[in-house]
């Protein structure tokens, strides 16, 4: 019995529609790990395709998918700067800035459970250059910091490839 409903989960698609949820229909407009990084990328302030698959390493047919499906929620703006071929820059939107608040918790999550040897980014207020809490306040300084007051700074955990 095991076995087969194995089989049968693994034909079903996975989806949040039927869920009255805003955790659920956010994850189905995220969609994966993937997409999550798509935007860190983006707030990094990366913005072509070859960019996105150079930082990131992800197979470009999944990149693809990605932006689109970002495009699509309106989480990403896409712009041609070159014809052909056509090429396309990518860049946050409103509801994209909106979700810094998110990915800034993430990542101070990460940083505390799953970052032994410091965070590998920290964010600055660019006021004073404090670093940002879990709150989104600067430490130095006091003051709220959104996405457009802020900047990501290399951490003391991040790994230097090695040459």
């Amino acid at each position: 019995m095991q076995l087969r409903t194995a089989r049968l989960v693994a034909v079903l698609p996975r989806t949040y529609e039927g869920q009255v949820c805003s955790v659920a229909r956010t994850l189905e407009a995220m969609g994966d790990r993937w997409t999550m990084l798509v935007i860190r990328e983006a707030f990094l302030g990366t913005r072509r395709f070859d960019d996105y698959q150079r930082n990131l390493g992800v197979a470009r047919n999944v990149l693809a998918d990605r932006l689109a499906r970002l495009v699509d929620e309106g989480i990403l703006g896409r712009r041609r700067y070159q014809e052909r071929p056509d090429r396309f820059e990518y860049s946050l939107t409103e509801k994209g800035i909106d979700l810094w608040p998110v990915l800034v918790s993430l990542m101070k999550w990460g940083d505390r459970y799953a970052a032994p040897d410091g965070p590998p980014m920290l964010i600055l207020h660019r006021g004073c250059g404090g670093e940002v809490n879990e709150r989104f306040i600067c430490e130095k300084c006091g003051e709220p910091v959104d996405a457009r007051s802020a900047e990501a700074r290399p951490g003391p955990g991040r790994r230097v490839a090695a040459a």
